[in-house]
């Protein structure tokens, strides 16, 4: 983005600490890295020495009105927030390869009022949900090994010139979609201590258990953490989430990823339609982006009644809950995370979020095949979709062609497949709460 921008950095957070989940309780966990040497475990705390919650665990701020969520002050939001909306030109470094030009492009729901979009004046800036936007990913499986496409499986769909133009190869049957995630509460996400979603993990059946990765620290080098965000867990932190979508998604370099992507395995650096020296983000727009989204609030709750009273309850005895957990406590503040790189603030720990997913990843059949930093083991899986501000969403699952909540529970099989059933012998009055609390969330 523009060089002459600044914007205050703010120190951040997080922890590790308790769950509180509607899961069974099992064995000592399978081995997932025996079955899968590509795999790397977690196994330890961001803080091996953690102690106890010395702060009272008090519930994360909720809601979609463009306010900070105590992370950093108004106007310090309002900067980050507004290069988070800014669009990118050819001399800011845009691609050659990319899918948008800005991150609200992606992440722009609720999309706010005309004042906090176009004046100075006002403290809120919006967005920083989902949206009905998807990438395309290709590569291709011979029976036992999945390899991306040459030039990653990313298949970009748009070019700074149309020689450069990015397409699905020959040979590359598997071919997959991907819906935009939103970044509400993710600053709480961040906060969770990776030891806390191993104890999820620990708690579920066998049958349903999740799997931990561990990914790169970017801003962290030689260092690791569980990853959590993306639909293959395939970062940790959101600073290394905010290098990698500027690197792969709008094409800009940074301090982080300072190399442009290939165009299907041919350099495009420094060539002519590389409008910008690398690295691009010479005003750190990365750190805006990260602010931003730690700052974010948690989605809020839409209303409540007796209809999805009775349907919670239904979602927790059918087993929806083993994987869409319901409470997750952040680390305690204080603690030191992220390789290092960051420490848990107070606005950020120690807080109860219900984002109804463990964040692990899961088989539940409608995997997309794709292998990022997972290894082999992890290709049919994905995230368990966080189902907070789901009501701000018009299409579900993995690739959004679910359109209906229905609809996206039928298509779970493999370790949705009991829930998927448990549903099906619903009376309709049950399967009508069940959806309606869905929706509430």
């Amino acid at each position: 983005m523009k060089a002459f921008r600044q914007f205050v950095t703010a120190t951040l957070l997080f922890p590790s600490s308790l769950i509180v989940a509607s899961c069974s309780s099992s064995a000592t966990p399978d081995d997932p890295a025996a079955l899968d040497p590509g795999l790397a475990v977690a196994t330890q705390a961001d803080d091996p020495v953690q102690g106890p919650h010395v702060n009272a665990v008090t519930e994360a701020p909720q809601g979609f009105d463009g306010l900070p969520n105590g992370n950093c002050t108004a106007a310090q939001m309002r900067t980050a927030g507004l290069t988070f909306r800014e669009v990118e030109a050819f001399e800011d470094g845009i691609g050659p390869l990319f899918n948008n030009t800005s991150c609200i492009s992606c992440h722009e729901s609720p999309r706010g009022t005309a004042e906090a979009q176009d004046t100075n004046t006002s403290t809120k800036v919006f967005g920083g949900q989902a949206s009905q936007i998807t990438e395309l990913r290709a590569g291709h499986f011979n029976g036992a090994t999945f390899t991306d496409q040459i030039g990653g499986s990313l298949v970009r769909d748009r070019a700074n010139d149309r020689s450069l133009q990015a397409h699905v190869l020959s040979g590359n049957e598997v071919q997959a979609l991907r819906l935009t995630i939103s970044l509400a509460g993710d600053g709480y996400v961040e906060a969770i201590d990776s030891n806390t979603l191993q104890t999820i993990a620990n708690a579920q059946p066998a049958a349903q258990r999740g799997t931990l990765i561990q990914v790169p620290v970017l801003e962290a080098a030689g260092q690791t953490r569980t990853g959590r965000f993306g639909w293959k867990d395939q970062q940790a932190t959101l600073l290394s989430f905010a290098a990698d979508a500027y690197s792969n998604e709008m094409g800009v370099t940074s301090r982080l990823l300072p190399t442009e992507n290939t165009f299907q395995g041919t350099s495009v650096q420094g060539g002519p339609f590389d409008g910008k020296t690398d690295p691009e983000d010479d005003a750190n727009d990365i750190d805006a982006f990260t602010l931003f989204m730690r700052c974010l609030k948690a989605p809020p709750r839409g209303p409540t009644n007796a209809n999805t009273t009775n349907g919670q309850n239904v979602f927790n005895s059918i087993g929806c809950a083993t994987c869409h957990v319901g409470t997750i406590t952040t680390a305690p503040a204080g603690t030191v995370i992220n390789g290092g790189a960051l420490t848990v603030s107070t606005a950020l720990g120690d807080k109860n979020i219900h984002a109804f997913s463990d964040f692990l990843l899961h088989d539940v059949g409608t995997g997309d095949g794709i292998v990022q930093n997972g290894g082999q083991g992890t290709r049919n899986q994905l995230r368990t979709a966080a189902l907070w501000g789901i009501g701000a969403r018009t299409r579900f699952m993995h690739d959004g062609t679910s359109l209906t909540v229905t609809a996206a529970i039928q298509r779970h099989a493999n370790q949705g497949a009991t829930a998927k059933n448990n549903f099906n012998a619903l009376s309709a009055q049950n399967q009508s709460d069940l959806v309606a609390f869905i929706f509430s969330l």
